[in-house]
């Protein structure tokens, strides 16, 4: 019986993280004066996937670059999210989370220039970009 109670104590504690996550996302999707909206960002999500596909075929990048966009790329195609994507504001803030990290780690070892030779949008789009990616 201790080991069920332990087992339901875990489970609702990470139903409950699980929860707070999707109300913090929402929220932040909801705020109005950040300089990057998250409709702004969901628009980009064309470019960046094309972004992600050449930075994963660019044979000058380090191994780890490539195996980081191509676990990024595959989340992003799996139907499995952390955030179901039909939760409004939140289904997608998480992806959007996610390919910052992602871009972020990518930026930080393949340099900055990789992700200029390789965008395929507007200038403004890769301004966005790495305002979200903190560059």
């Amino acid at each position: 019986m201790n080991l069920w109670n332990t087992l339901l104590g875990v489970a609702a504690g990470l139903l409950l993280l699980w929860l707070a996550l999707v109300v913090a996302l929402y929220v932040a999707g909801r705020r109005q004066d950040e300089p990057t909206r998250l409709r702004d960002v969901l628009r980009l999500i064309p470019d960046v996937v094309r972004l992600l596909k050449r930075l994963a075929a660019d044979p000058t990048l380090p191994r780890g670059v490539l195996i980081r966009l191509v676990a990024l790329l595959v989340y992003l195609a799996l139907p499995i999210d952390l955030v179901p994507d039909f939760i409004p504001v939140a289904g997608y803030a998480d992806d959007a989370l996610i390919v910052a990290f992602a871009l972020r780690s990518v930026t930080r070892r393949a340099g900055v220039e990789a992700i200029d030779r390789h965008w395929p949008g507007t200038d403004e789009g890769l301004a966005a970009v790495k305002r979200l990616a903190g560059l």
